[in-house]
């Protein structure tokens, strides 16, 4: 059996250039997951933010799209905020196993 590298956990601002320097230019499923939720969450509160637009300006023909798309962005960023805390429960268990 193979065993596989660990790679580091990094923060997503550095996924890039640290995650390059680290492990050769492999990035940590663990900063791609995270990286990919901030960038969901970015892309529904645009939606949100343009459905709202839309519907200020008289250019939505059905309110209820803007509801959608701001319970769209609401569940994505309380997902966000969710996995970051199940994160740190895990980070802080880990810290507590005595080697």
């Amino acid at each position: 059996m193979e065993l596989q590298k660990i790679t580091p956990i990094l923060s997503v601002g550095t996924q890039n250039t640290r995650a390059e320097s680290v492990d050769g230019g492999q990035s940590s499923m663990f900063a791609d997951v995270f990286q990919s939720m901030v960038d969901n969450v970015k892309e529904t509160d645009a939606a949100k933010n343009e459905a709202y637009y839309a519907l200020a300006t008289g250019q939505l023909d059905n309110p209820a799209t803007a509801a959608i798309a701001a319970t769209q962005a609401e569940l994505s960023v309380s997902l966000l905020v969710q996995m970051r805390n199940r994160a740190l429960e895990a980070y802080n268990e880990l810290m507590r196993i005595s080697l």
